[in-house]
């Protein structure tokens, strides 16, 4: 009982967050960087679940920032509208664009369905974005196929990267799971990582968006250095101290 006792269980809970965020995912591979029993972990998980923290899945757990498209698309929505409507502004009336499986980049498809462009081919991993644009007027939409990730839903592997190859893009707007002044974007999945690489490889201008609350954090799976975005694109005014670490490595909007 002593495991579940006062401060050290609520850090140890903590430290069962950040490592979820940093891949580990099964009970036991958290009883042993926790140094507790399985049995801990999993009551650990149960007390975290009913505070919206975690998601248990069989035999382990996921961050609750690694919950599918429905789950995360009621978060942060005020933001998220915020960003949308700076990204409008990015977005050409012809040639191409791409857009990841984000809900960042539906908030966008949202406000860009209401616009009419004169000829914008759009190549979204997402099968939201692909459905909320596919039959607006002046656009032309793609759906890269591929297999669905476990986690987030959006569409990577060999086929959705293949299909990106064929474009050549003018912006990729591509959010993260986590944005870190070191280390950059990243992922809970490398088969994430790995399609928005790809995109931003056919695009001529990375623009990466995500909310403040992803600021000063890191998942599994490195994604784009600072040095390889070509514009960050948060809620925040640019000259706001939350994004101090990033002024001078990346043009912010």
């Amino acid at each position: 009982m002593a495991e579940d006792i006062g401060a050290d269980s609520e850090a140890r809970r903590t430290a069962i967050v950040t490592a979820l965020q940093e891949g580990l995912q099964r009970v036991d591979d958290l009883a042993r960087r926790c140094g507790v029993s399985a049995m801990t972990i999993r009551r650990d998980l149960v007390h975290l679940e009913e505070q919206n923290r975690v998601r248990r899945v069989r035999g382990g757990a996921v961050p609750v920032d690694a919950w599918t498209f429905d789950h995360r698309i009621g978060r942060s929505t005020a933001a998220k509208d915020a960003i949308a409507s700076k990204l409008t502004t990015l977005v050409p009336d012809t040639g191409g664009i791409g857009l990841d499986g984000s809900t960042t980049a539906f908030h966008l498809a949202t406000l860009l369905r209401d616009r009419t462009p004169r000829d914008l081919t759009v190549v979204t991993t997402g099968f939201e974005s692909f459905h909320r644009l596919s039959r607006a007027p002046g656009y032309r939409v793609y759906a890269t196929g591929g297999t669905a990730d476990a986690h987030t839903g959006s569409l990577v592997g060999p086929v959705a990267e293949q299909t990106l190859r064929q474009f050549a893009l003018h912006t990729c707007f591509l959010s993260a799971t986590y944005l870190e002044e070191k280390l950059g974007s990243t992922e809970f999945t490398a088969d994430e990582a790995a399609v928005k690489r790809t995109m931003a490889s056919v695009a001529r201008r990375t623009v990466l968006a995500v909310d403040s609350g992803k600021l000063g954090k890191h998942a599994v799976a490195k994604c784009f250095a600072l040095e390889e975005v070509d514009l960050l694109v948060t809620e925040l005014d640019p000259a706001h101290p939350d994004l101090a670490p990033y002024r001078d490595r990346v043009e912010l909007l």
